[in-house]
């Protein structure tokens, strides 16, 4: 019989750690779900890469909300699938590719079936132990996928009780120091104020896979907040699926007026955005809160979808011109500046040319500096998709056209009269001496950016300067 000796013994290798690369497709709430899954991840023992073909396993967050983010995710999945049958022949360490996010929720088993290329399909119960879920799947295991449900039935009908579910809400875990983990070095991030909607909006399906509303706990948000100044992020971006709806499951729905001032008073944030505010949800309070409140941006992000009465009564929707553009007004009255963003659907079934005709003079009078456009497409399990009186889709691409051409022009127009005005600039990246960010009236990714000319600064710094020209809805400006 031998013994080793410790030197011996030093020269084995130490257990490799499994390895993890997350691709996150969607919104701005996707984004938190990814660093939620990375942190609790990480703290299973998994090294977080960046490149997915460094990675044992790659798990791609999809997107579930229209035809075209879903085809985007199944071809994302479908890369990483090519990419690790190519490492594998190369001999590498890529061994699975693994669905997560509203896709895999909303489609669970059907997805799995029809795309036998990724090797598990992974719902939100999943997410809790998302560590151990991995290393079954990459231990041979097979993974049998939920059967798809309307997440609305796991949580209580009345709002105030459903703070005692144990239904797992992606986002919603507290003490972010160990369950979330930055993806982006970024100044900005996002936080996230709630989950799921209650509104029946007919041509939405996310409250079926999200769920009914659930609001974050303050204390939780604050102390996410907190910590997310700490690691360096200058700009808060709340996000939602409806954040005028905020607090009303926790008795006050007044409760995001009282948490504004409080996340812009921590030390290391600059600024505080608000994203996606249902207008008739929007109270005048919640107006002046965002328009006044020191270090919260004058930015409104409200979900117009359309103009017209009769239309907006088809979406299970309220509204009509005049009560928007009186929301507008007084918006502008506390905010001259404000930045002010929505998003509309062209084509709806039952959509008249005299109710294109209402939208499109809603939006020249409405003067906002972006408008997303979007043509009506049949989602599963809508009330919307049964309608009878729907348009041809070559009318529907038409007259999405004519109104994406429309706002493109009204939203140089918003960006021209923006000429001489005075902004303060969060420089978000600097590339061969080209120094871009974003000024207070534009919302990350989706509302342009602002270059900034003669800047001496660094990633993070917030520049005072005088817009001097644009292009498009982008901003050029000279640093004061």
């Amino acid at each position: 019989m031998t013994t080793e000796t410790p030197a011996a013994a030093d020269l084995h290798e130490a257990p490799r750690l499994l390895s993890v690369s997350m691709v996150t497709l969607g919104c701005a709430r996707n984004e938190v779900d990814s660093e939620e899954l990375a942190g609790r991840l990480e703290a299973g023992g998994f090294v977080l890469v960046d490149d997915p073909a460094d990675a044992d396993t790659v798990v791609v967050n999809t997107c579930g909300f229209v035809e075209a983010a879903k085809k985007d995710s199944i071809d994302t999945l479908l890369e990483a699938a090519d990419l690790k049958a190519q490492i594998k022949e190369d001999g590498g360490r890529t061994q699975a590719v693994v669905a997560v996010g509203c896709l895999a929720e909303r489609y669970g088993k059907d997805l799995a079936e029809t795309l036998p290329e990724a090797d598990a399909v992974l719902g939100f119960d999943d997410y809790p132990d998302i560590a151990a879920r991995l290393r079954s799947i990459l231990a041979g295991d097979v993974h049998h996928p939920h059967t798809p449900q309307d997440r609305r039935l796991l949580l209580p009908i009345s709002p105030v009780e459903r703070s005692l579910s144990t239904a797992a809400v992606p986002g919603h875990a507290s003490g972010p120091a160990s369950v979330r983990r930055r993806l982006d070095s970024g100044p900005t991030a996002s936080l996230k104020l709630a989950s799921g909607c209650d509104r029946r909006c007919t041509f939405c399906a996310i409250p079926s896979f999200r769920g009914s509303f659930v609001s974050r706990r303050p204390s939780d948000v604050v102390t996410e907040a907190r910590w997310l100044a700490e690691q360096g992020v200058r700009e808060l971006f709340l996000v939602s699926e409806n954040s005028t709806s905020y607090g009303k499951d926790l008795g006050d729905i007044r409760l995001l007026e009282t948490l504004l001032p409080e996340l812009a008073a921590i030390e290391g944030v600059e600024r505080v955005r608000v994203s996606y505010l249902q207008p008739a949800e929007t109270r005048p309070g919640l107006v002046q809160a965002i328009a006044t409140t020191p270090g919260v941006v004058p930015y409104f992000d409200l979900s117009f979808q359309h103009a017209s009465a009769d239309v907006l009564r088809r979406m299970r929707r309220f509204g009509d011109p005049e009560s928007f553009l009186g929301l507008l007004e007084s918006v502008r009255t506390l905010a001259p500046t404000a930045g002010v963003r929505s998003n509309v659907i062209v084509g709806f079934p039952g959509e008249t040319e005299r109710d294109l005709e209402i939208l499109c003079d809603f939006l020249v009078a409405a003067r906002m500096d972006v408008t997303g456009v979007f043509g009506y497409s049949d989602e599963d399990g809508t009330e919307a998709a049964t309608y009878d009186d729907k348009l041809d889709e070559d009318e529907v691409r038409a007259r999405a056209e004519h109104v994406q051409g429309l706002v493109e022009e009204l939203n140089a127009q918003r960006a021209e009269e923006r000429i001489g005005e005075i902004v303060e600039v969060l420089v978000e990246s600097i590339d061969d001496d080209e120094v871009v960010g974003r000024a207070a009236h534009q919302g990350p990714e989706v509302d342009g950016s602002t270059y900034l000319l003669d800047a001496d600064a660094a990633v993070g710094d917030l520049v005072r300067a005088e817009v001097v020209s644009t292009e498009g809805v982008d901003l050029v400006a000279t640093v004061l």
